[in-house]
Protein backbone atom coordinates (compact mmCIF):
# COMPACT_ATOMS: atom_id res chain seq x y z
CA UNK A 1 0.00 0.00 0.00
CA UNK A 2 2.99 2.19 0.97
CA UNK A 3 4.33 1.51 -2.92
CA UNK A 4 1.15 2.69 -4.32
CA UNK A 5 0.99 5.94 -2.88
CA UNK A 6 4.96 6.57 -3.35
CA UNK A 7 4.29 6.07 -7.33
CA UNK A 8 2.49 8.68 -8.14
CA UNK A 9 4.76 11.43 -6.34
CA UNK A 10 7.61 9.73 -8.22
CA UNK A 11 6.39 10.19 -11.25
CA UNK A 12 5.83 13.40 -10.57
CA UNK A 13 9.28 14.71 -9.36
CA UNK A 14 10.25 13.33 -13.05
CA UNK A 15 8.15 15.08 -14.98
CA UNK A 16 9.17 18.09 -13.56
CA UNK A 17 12.72 18.50 -15.29
CA UNK A 18 10.74 17.00 -18.59
CA UNK A 19 8.38 19.93 -18.51
CA UNK A 20 10.61 22.19 -17.68
CA UNK A 21 12.50 21.09 -20.83
CA UNK A 22 10.03 21.15 -22.89
CA UNK A 23 8.65 24.42 -21.32
CA UNK A 24 12.28 26.14 -22.20
CA UNK A 25 12.21 24.48 -26.18
CA UNK A 26 9.32 25.74 -26.56
CA UNK A 27 10.01 29.67 -25.36
CA UNK A 28 12.98 29.33 -27.43
CA UNK A 29 11.36 28.07 -30.54
CA UNK A 30 8.71 31.16 -29.91
CA UNK A 31 11.78 33.23 -29.42
CA UNK A 32 13.37 32.46 -32.99
CA UNK A 33 10.34 31.66 -34.89
CA UNK A 34 8.47 34.68 -35.93
CA UNK A 35 4.92 34.56 -35.13
CA UNK A 36 2.18 35.44 -37.72
CA UNK A 37 1.99 38.96 -37.48
CA UNK A 38 5.42 39.10 -39.11
CA UNK A 39 5.40 36.45 -41.52
CA UNK A 40 1.22 36.93 -42.24
CA UNK A 41 1.32 39.78 -44.36
CA UNK A 42 4.37 37.80 -46.31
CA UNK A 43 1.85 35.00 -47.18
CA UNK A 44 -0.90 37.50 -48.04
CA UNK A 45 0.58 39.27 -50.63
CA UNK A 46 2.31 36.52 -52.13
CA UNK A 47 -1.34 34.46 -52.55
CA UNK A 48 -2.65 37.89 -53.61
CA UNK A 49 0.04 37.65 -56.20
CA UNK A 50 -0.76 34.16 -57.26
CA UNK A 51 -4.44 34.51 -57.54
CA UNK A 52 -4.03 37.67 -59.51
CA UNK A 53 -1.37 36.44 -61.70
CA UNK A 54 -3.45 33.09 -62.63
CA UNK A 55 -6.59 35.63 -63.31
CA UNK A 56 -3.90 38.01 -65.48
CA UNK A 57 -2.87 34.56 -67.21
CA UNK A 58 -6.61 33.83 -68.03
CA UNK A 59 -6.96 36.80 -69.89
CA UNK A 60 -4.70 35.52 -72.58
CA UNK A 61 -7.44 33.32 -73.20
CA UNK A 62 -9.49 36.35 -73.57
CA UNK A 63 -7.39 37.51 -75.76
CA UNK A 64 -7.34 34.36 -78.00
CA UNK A 65 -10.94 34.15 -78.33
CA UNK A 66 -11.86 37.56 -78.65
CA UNK A 67 -9.30 37.74 -81.55
CA UNK A 68 -10.59 34.18 -82.73
CA UNK A 69 -14.31 35.56 -82.79
CA UNK A 70 -13.24 38.74 -84.32
CA UNK A 71 -11.26 37.54 -87.44
CA UNK A 72 -12.46 35.48 -90.35
CA UNK A 73 -12.43 31.85 -90.00
CA UNK A 74 -9.80 31.32 -92.56
CA UNK A 75 -7.05 32.79 -90.29
CA UNK A 76 -8.38 32.01 -86.77
CA UNK A 77 -5.89 28.82 -86.58
CA UNK A 78 -3.25 31.85 -87.33
CA UNK A 79 -4.62 33.61 -84.01
CA UNK A 80 -4.55 31.18 -81.90
CA UNK A 81 -0.87 30.29 -82.24
CA UNK A 82 -0.10 33.82 -82.03
CA UNK A 83 -1.61 34.27 -78.56
CA UNK A 84 0.17 30.96 -77.30
CA UNK A 85 3.21 31.63 -78.87
CA UNK A 86 3.56 35.11 -77.68
CA UNK A 87 3.09 34.11 -73.93
CA UNK A 88 5.47 31.44 -74.13
CA UNK A 89 8.49 33.68 -75.59
CA UNK A 90 6.68 36.58 -73.31
CA UNK A 91 7.09 34.18 -70.29
CA UNK A 92 11.12 33.05 -71.14
CA UNK A 93 12.15 36.68 -72.47
CA UNK A 94 11.13 38.11 -68.89
CA UNK A 95 12.91 35.76 -66.92
CA UNK A 96 16.14 36.33 -69.09
CA UNK A 97 16.08 40.28 -69.59
CA UNK A 98 12.82 41.66 -68.61
CA UNK A 99 12.69 41.34 -64.75
CA UNK A 100 15.09 42.87 -63.62
CA UNK A 101 15.44 45.45 -66.13
CA UNK A 102 12.59 46.42 -65.02
CA UNK A 103 13.00 46.63 -61.63
CA UNK A 104 16.65 46.98 -60.89
CA UNK A 105 16.54 48.05 -57.39
CA UNK A 106 20.08 49.69 -56.80
CA UNK A 107 21.39 48.08 -59.91
CA UNK A 108 20.67 50.84 -61.93
CA UNK A 109 23.01 51.27 -65.55
CA UNK A 110 21.70 54.82 -65.87
CA UNK A 111 19.82 55.89 -62.93
CA UNK A 112 16.57 56.38 -63.19
CA UNK A 113 16.47 55.42 -66.85
CA UNK A 114 18.16 52.03 -67.63
CA UNK A 115 18.34 48.66 -65.29
CA UNK A 116 20.88 45.88 -66.29
CA UNK A 117 20.22 43.58 -69.26
CA UNK A 118 20.81 39.66 -69.20
CA UNK A 119 20.18 39.79 -65.41
CA UNK A 120 18.32 36.70 -65.13
CA UNK A 121 15.89 35.97 -62.44
CA UNK A 122 16.60 33.61 -59.32
CA UNK A 123 13.64 32.63 -57.00
CA UNK A 124 13.56 31.89 -53.43
CA UNK A 125 15.47 28.80 -51.91
CA UNK A 126 13.36 25.96 -52.05
CA UNK A 127 12.16 25.44 -48.48
CA UNK A 128 12.81 29.10 -47.40
CA UNK A 129 12.08 29.37 -43.76
CA UNK A 130 10.19 31.80 -41.95
CA UNK A 131 13.05 33.83 -40.36
CA UNK A 132 14.00 34.81 -44.20
CA UNK A 133 10.29 35.63 -45.18
CA UNK A 134 9.41 37.82 -42.49
CA UNK A 135 12.68 39.52 -43.93
CA UNK A 136 10.33 40.28 -47.70
CA UNK A 137 6.62 41.35 -48.53
CA UNK A 138 6.00 38.55 -50.93
CA UNK A 139 8.36 35.63 -52.67
CA UNK A 140 10.24 36.71 -55.62
CA UNK A 141 8.39 33.65 -57.46
CA UNK A 142 4.72 35.41 -57.18
CA UNK A 143 6.28 38.72 -57.91
CA UNK A 144 7.91 37.55 -61.05
CA UNK A 145 5.22 35.52 -62.12
CA UNK A 146 2.36 38.57 -61.03
CA UNK A 147 4.73 40.65 -63.59
CA UNK A 148 5.30 38.56 -65.81
CA UNK A 149 1.86 37.87 -67.13
CA UNK A 150 1.49 41.76 -67.37
CA UNK A 151 3.88 41.67 -70.64
CA UNK A 152 2.07 38.75 -71.88
CA UNK A 153 -1.22 41.30 -71.98
CA UNK A 154 0.95 44.03 -73.47
CA UNK A 155 1.82 41.62 -76.52
CA UNK A 156 -1.38 40.29 -76.70
CA UNK A 157 -2.45 43.80 -77.96
CA UNK A 158 -0.43 44.07 -81.09
CA UNK A 159 -1.32 40.35 -81.94
CA UNK A 160 -5.40 41.38 -82.68
CA UNK A 161 -4.92 44.61 -84.47
CA UNK A 162 -2.17 43.43 -86.77
CA UNK A 163 -4.21 40.10 -87.73
CA UNK A 164 -5.11 38.86 -91.25
CA UNK A 165 -1.55 40.21 -92.89
CA UNK A 166 1.06 39.67 -90.71
CA UNK A 167 3.58 37.03 -90.98
CA UNK A 168 3.81 34.43 -88.18
CA UNK A 169 8.03 34.87 -87.47
CA UNK A 170 8.23 38.61 -88.24
CA UNK A 171 5.55 38.79 -85.21
CA UNK A 172 6.95 36.75 -82.65
CA UNK A 173 10.33 38.43 -83.45
CA UNK A 174 9.01 41.98 -82.63
CA UNK A 175 7.06 40.20 -79.41
CA UNK A 176 10.17 39.01 -78.39
CA UNK A 177 12.21 42.54 -78.35
CA UNK A 178 8.80 44.29 -76.91
CA UNK A 179 8.55 42.00 -73.69
CA UNK A 180 12.11 41.45 -73.42
CA UNK A 181 13.44 45.13 -73.83
CA UNK A 182 11.14 47.93 -74.87
CA UNK A 183 8.35 46.98 -71.87
CA UNK A 184 10.75 46.44 -69.23
CA UNK A 185 12.70 49.61 -70.16
CA UNK A 186 9.65 51.90 -70.11
CA UNK A 187 8.04 50.10 -67.39
CA UNK A 188 10.94 50.47 -65.00
CA UNK A 189 10.92 54.32 -65.55
CA UNK A 190 7.71 54.18 -63.14
CA UNK A 191 7.36 50.56 -61.58
CA UNK A 192 10.94 50.09 -61.50
CA UNK A 193 11.14 53.52 -58.76
CA UNK A 194 12.39 55.38 -62.12
CA UNK A 195 12.57 59.11 -63.67
CA UNK A 196 8.71 59.25 -63.78
CA UNK A 197 7.78 57.91 -60.36
CA UNK A 198 10.33 60.19 -58.82
CA UNK A 199 8.26 62.92 -60.49
CA UNK A 200 5.21 61.91 -59.29
CA UNK A 201 3.10 60.50 -62.53
CA UNK A 202 0.58 57.87 -61.20
CA UNK A 203 -0.57 55.11 -63.30
CA UNK A 204 -1.86 52.15 -60.64
CA UNK A 205 -2.42 48.87 -63.08
CA UNK A 206 -1.50 50.56 -66.31
CA UNK A 207 -3.59 52.65 -68.36
CA UNK A 208 -0.78 53.47 -69.84
CA UNK A 209 2.39 51.10 -68.80
CA UNK A 210 0.76 48.42 -70.28
CA UNK A 211 -2.11 49.45 -72.24
CA UNK A 212 -1.29 52.21 -74.28
CA UNK A 213 2.55 50.72 -74.63
CA UNK A 214 0.49 47.67 -76.37
CA UNK A 215 -1.66 50.39 -78.11
CA UNK A 216 1.33 52.64 -79.62
CA UNK A 217 3.58 49.07 -80.78
CA UNK A 218 0.07 48.23 -82.54
CA UNK A 219 -0.76 51.50 -84.56
CA UNK A 220 2.99 51.51 -85.46
CA UNK A 221 2.41 48.08 -86.60
CA UNK A 222 -0.56 49.20 -88.36
CA UNK A 223 1.06 51.69 -90.24
CA UNK A 224 3.94 49.98 -92.00
CA UNK A 225 2.23 46.82 -92.30
CA UNK A 226 -0.72 48.58 -93.75
CA UNK A 227 -4.28 47.44 -94.15
CA UNK A 228 -5.87 44.47 -95.31
CA UNK A 229 -6.87 43.67 -99.01
CA UNK A 230 -10.26 45.62 -100.00
CA UNK A 231 -10.79 46.93 -96.30
CA UNK A 232 -10.51 50.12 -97.87
CA UNK A 233 -11.95 51.96 -101.81
CA UNK A 234 -9.82 54.27 -103.53
CA UNK A 235 -12.60 56.38 -102.62
CA UNK A 236 -12.38 56.31 -99.20
CA UNK A 237 -15.16 53.74 -98.26
CA UNK A 238 -15.03 51.01 -95.70
CA UNK A 239 -15.34 47.99 -96.31
CA UNK A 240 -16.92 45.50 -93.34
CA UNK A 241 -14.67 42.15 -93.12
CA UNK A 242 -17.34 40.84 -90.15
CA UNK A 243 -15.96 38.31 -87.62
CA UNK A 244 -16.32 34.86 -88.00
CA UNK A 245 -17.91 34.04 -84.40
CA UNK A 246 -19.16 36.83 -82.54
CA UNK A 247 -20.33 34.31 -79.61
CA UNK A 248 -16.32 33.86 -78.96
CA UNK A 249 -15.77 37.53 -79.24
CA UNK A 250 -17.97 37.95 -76.35
CA UNK A 251 -17.04 34.97 -74.13
CA UNK A 252 -13.18 36.31 -74.68
CA UNK A 253 -14.81 39.75 -73.68
CA UNK A 254 -16.40 38.01 -70.56
CA UNK A 255 -12.81 36.24 -69.61
CA UNK A 256 -10.83 39.46 -69.69
CA UNK A 257 -13.56 41.19 -67.54
CA UNK A 258 -13.00 38.06 -64.84
CA UNK A 259 -8.85 38.50 -65.44
CA UNK A 260 -9.50 42.00 -65.02
CA UNK A 261 -10.17 42.10 -61.11
CA UNK A 262 -6.67 39.73 -60.91
CA UNK A 263 -5.27 42.66 -63.05
CA UNK A 264 -6.38 45.67 -61.09
CA UNK A 265 -7.20 44.13 -57.64
CA UNK A 266 -3.16 41.86 -57.61
CA UNK A 267 -2.15 45.77 -58.44
CA UNK A 268 -2.92 46.23 -54.57
CA UNK A 269 0.22 44.68 -54.25
CA UNK A 270 -0.62 43.95 -50.54
CA UNK A 271 -2.94 42.10 -48.67
CA UNK A 272 -1.18 41.74 -45.53
CA UNK A 273 -4.07 44.21 -43.30
CA UNK A 274 -7.50 44.58 -43.46
CA UNK A 275 -7.37 47.59 -44.60
CA UNK A 276 -5.37 46.52 -47.39
CA UNK A 277 -8.13 43.13 -48.18
CA UNK A 278 -10.64 46.28 -48.26
CA UNK A 279 -9.13 48.19 -50.69
CA UNK A 280 -8.83 45.05 -52.94
CA UNK A 281 -12.69 44.41 -52.71
CA UNK A 282 -12.91 48.57 -53.42
CA UNK A 283 -10.72 48.09 -56.34
CA UNK A 284 -12.64 44.88 -57.29
CA UNK A 285 -16.08 46.42 -57.22
CA UNK A 286 -14.83 50.02 -59.32
CA UNK A 287 -13.54 47.51 -62.15
CA UNK A 288 -16.73 46.11 -62.49
CA UNK A 289 -18.31 49.81 -62.58
CA UNK A 290 -16.37 50.64 -65.07
CA UNK A 291 -16.79 47.89 -67.29
CA UNK A 292 -20.22 47.57 -67.26
CA UNK A 293 -20.48 51.62 -67.72
CA UNK A 294 -18.24 51.58 -70.99
CA UNK A 295 -20.43 48.27 -72.27
CA UNK A 296 -23.64 50.47 -71.64
CA UNK A 297 -22.18 53.82 -73.27
CA UNK A 298 -21.52 52.03 -76.35
CA UNK A 299 -24.89 50.31 -76.51
CA UNK A 300 -26.47 53.25 -76.37
CA UNK A 301 -24.17 55.36 -78.22
CA UNK A 302 -24.58 52.94 -81.28
CA UNK A 303 -28.14 52.97 -81.10
CA UNK A 304 -28.66 56.54 -81.65
CA UNK A 305 -26.01 56.80 -84.19
CA UNK A 306 -26.68 53.45 -86.07
CA UNK A 307 -30.25 53.01 -85.64
CA UNK A 308 -29.22 49.49 -84.16
CA UNK A 309 -26.76 48.36 -81.48
CA UNK A 310 -23.38 47.11 -82.50
CA UNK A 311 -22.84 44.16 -80.43
CA UNK A 312 -18.59 44.72 -81.23
CA UNK A 313 -18.63 48.04 -80.42
CA UNK A 314 -20.36 46.80 -76.90
CA UNK A 315 -17.70 44.52 -76.38
CA UNK A 316 -14.83 46.80 -76.84
CA UNK A 317 -17.07 49.47 -74.96
CA UNK A 318 -16.70 47.27 -71.82
CA UNK A 319 -13.31 46.63 -72.19
CA UNK A 320 -12.83 50.42 -72.87
CA UNK A 321 -14.10 50.69 -69.48
CA UNK A 322 -11.56 48.40 -67.86
CA UNK A 323 -8.27 49.95 -69.56
CA UNK A 324 -10.15 53.65 -68.28
CA UNK A 325 -10.28 52.66 -64.84
CA UNK A 326 -6.62 50.51 -64.55
CA UNK A 327 -4.90 53.84 -63.95
CA UNK A 328 -6.83 54.66 -60.83
CA UNK A 329 -9.23 52.02 -59.27
CA UNK A 330 -9.00 52.22 -55.57
CA UNK A 331 -9.61 56.00 -55.30
CA UNK A 332 -12.82 56.78 -57.00
CA UNK A 333 -16.61 56.39 -55.97
CA UNK A 334 -18.47 53.69 -57.41
CA UNK A 335 -20.30 57.11 -59.36
CA UNK A 336 -16.73 57.92 -60.14
CA UNK A 337 -16.00 54.46 -62.03
CA UNK A 338 -19.13 54.85 -63.62
CA UNK A 339 -18.81 57.74 -65.31
CA UNK A 340 -14.59 57.15 -66.13
CA UNK A 341 -15.78 54.12 -67.50
CA UNK A 342 -19.05 55.42 -69.35
CA UNK A 343 -16.18 57.63 -71.47
CA UNK A 344 -13.92 55.20 -72.33
CA UNK A 345 -16.84 53.62 -74.30
CA UNK A 346 -17.76 56.62 -75.62
CA UNK A 347 -14.53 56.98 -77.05
CA UNK A 348 -14.60 53.91 -78.48
CA UNK A 349 -17.48 54.33 -80.45
CA UNK A 350 -16.02 57.75 -81.96
CA UNK A 351 -12.38 56.53 -82.41
CA UNK A 352 -12.83 53.36 -84.81
CA UNK A 353 -14.58 55.62 -87.43
CA UNK A 354 -11.64 57.90 -87.03
CA UNK A 355 -8.72 55.14 -87.89
CA UNK A 356 -10.83 53.93 -90.97
CA UNK A 357 -10.82 57.79 -91.97
CA UNK A 358 -7.07 57.35 -91.89
CA UNK A 359 -6.86 53.88 -93.19
CA UNK A 360 -5.49 52.76 -90.33
CA UNK A 361 -6.46 48.95 -90.21
CA UNK A 362 -7.06 47.59 -86.95
CA UNK A 363 -8.93 44.67 -87.12
CA UNK A 364 -10.14 44.15 -83.50
CA UNK A 365 -10.26 47.34 -82.22
CA UNK A 366 -7.40 47.20 -80.20
CA UNK A 367 -5.77 50.53 -80.70
CA UNK A 368 -9.25 52.64 -79.52
CA UNK A 369 -8.94 49.94 -76.72
CA UNK A 370 -5.90 49.83 -75.73
CA UNK A 371 -4.40 53.22 -76.47
CA UNK A 372 -6.82 55.73 -76.74
CA UNK A 373 -8.93 54.96 -73.74
CA UNK A 374 -5.96 53.91 -71.87
CA UNK A 375 -4.74 57.68 -72.40
CA UNK A 376 -7.97 58.98 -71.00
CA UNK A 377 -7.81 56.55 -67.87
CA UNK A 378 -4.04 58.17 -67.14
CA UNK A 379 -5.92 61.54 -67.45
CA UNK A 380 -8.69 60.78 -65.90
CA UNK A 381 -6.49 60.25 -62.59
CA UNK A 382 -6.24 64.07 -61.50
CA UNK A 383 -9.91 63.67 -60.41
CA UNK A 384 -9.60 61.48 -57.94
CA UNK A 385 -5.54 61.06 -57.32
CA UNK A 386 -2.79 63.26 -56.38
CA UNK A 387 -0.99 63.53 -59.95
CA UNK A 388 -1.14 66.89 -61.84
CA UNK A 389 -2.25 66.80 -65.29
CA UNK A 390 1.17 68.42 -66.34
CA UNK A 391 2.53 65.03 -64.99
CA UNK A 392 0.11 62.55 -66.35
CA UNK A 393 0.78 64.28 -69.27
CA UNK A 394 4.44 63.97 -69.59
CA UNK A 395 4.20 60.03 -68.77
CA UNK A 396 1.70 60.12 -71.68
CA UNK A 397 3.93 62.01 -74.17
CA UNK A 398 7.03 60.12 -72.91
CA UNK A 399 5.72 56.21 -73.29
CA UNK A 400 4.20 57.42 -76.43
CA UNK A 401 6.90 58.44 -77.90
CA UNK A 402 9.60 56.03 -76.84
CA UNK A 403 7.28 53.31 -77.48
CA UNK A 404 6.01 54.17 -80.92
CA UNK A 405 9.28 55.24 -82.38
CA UNK A 406 11.05 52.29 -81.36
CA UNK A 407 8.15 50.30 -82.49
CA UNK A 408 8.55 51.92 -86.10
CA UNK A 409 12.16 50.79 -86.34
CA UNK A 410 11.59 47.73 -85.25
CA UNK A 411 9.10 47.29 -87.71
CA UNK A 412 11.12 49.08 -90.73
CA UNK A 413 13.86 46.59 -89.53
CA UNK A 414 11.44 43.64 -89.62
CA UNK A 415 10.22 44.68 -93.14
CA UNK A 416 13.63 45.36 -94.57
CA UNK A 417 15.11 42.29 -93.55
CA UNK A 418 12.65 39.99 -93.72
CA UNK A 419 9.73 41.11 -94.38
CA UNK A 420 6.57 41.20 -92.21
CA UNK A 421 3.51 41.02 -94.55
CA UNK A 422 2.55 37.57 -96.41
CA UNK A 423 2.13 37.55 -100.06
CA UNK A 424 -1.68 38.89 -101.64
CA UNK A 425 -2.08 34.94 -102.47
CA UNK A 426 -1.94 34.05 -98.86
CA UNK A 427 -3.55 36.78 -97.73
CA UNK A 428 -6.58 35.83 -99.83
CA UNK A 429 -6.49 32.21 -99.25
CA UNK A 430 -5.88 32.52 -95.58
CA UNK A 431 -2.70 33.00 -93.11
CA UNK A 432 -4.34 29.51 -91.81
CA UNK A 433 -3.30 27.38 -94.77
CA UNK A 434 -0.20 29.62 -96.16
CA UNK A 435 1.18 30.27 -92.67
CA UNK A 436 0.52 26.79 -91.23
CA UNK A 437 -0.72 24.10 -93.45
CA UNK A 438 -4.24 23.75 -91.67
CA UNK A 439 -7.27 25.49 -91.08
CA UNK A 440 -9.48 25.90 -87.54
CA UNK A 441 -12.29 24.77 -89.23
CA UNK A 442 -11.83 22.35 -92.13
CA UNK A 443 -15.30 21.38 -92.57
CA UNK A 444 -16.65 25.17 -93.01
CA UNK A 445 -15.42 26.75 -96.74
CA UNK A 446 -13.73 30.10 -96.69
CA UNK A 447 -15.09 33.11 -95.49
Amino acid sequence: MQLNKTLPIAAALIALPVLGFAQEAEEAVEAVAPGFDEIGPYIMTTLLFMMGGFLVFFMAAGFAMLEGGLVRSKNVAMQMTKNIALYSFAAIMYWLIGFNLMYPGDGWIMAGWVGPFFSTTVLDPVGVDAADAALDYASIGSDFFFQLVFVAATASIVSGALAERIKLWPFLFFVIILTGVMYPISGSWQWGGGWLSEMGFSDFAGSTVVHSVGGWAALAGAIVLGPRIGKYTSSGQVHPMPGSNLALATLGTFILWLGWFGFNGGSQLAMGTVGDVSDVSRIFANTNMAAAAGAVAALILTQVMYKKVDLTMVLNGALAGLVSITAEPLAPTLFGSLWIGAVGGVIVVFAVPMLDKLKIDDVVGAIPVHLCAGIWGTIAVIFYGEASLGTQLTGIIAYGVFTFVVSLVVWFILKAIIGIRVSEEDEINGLDMAELGMEAYPEFSKG
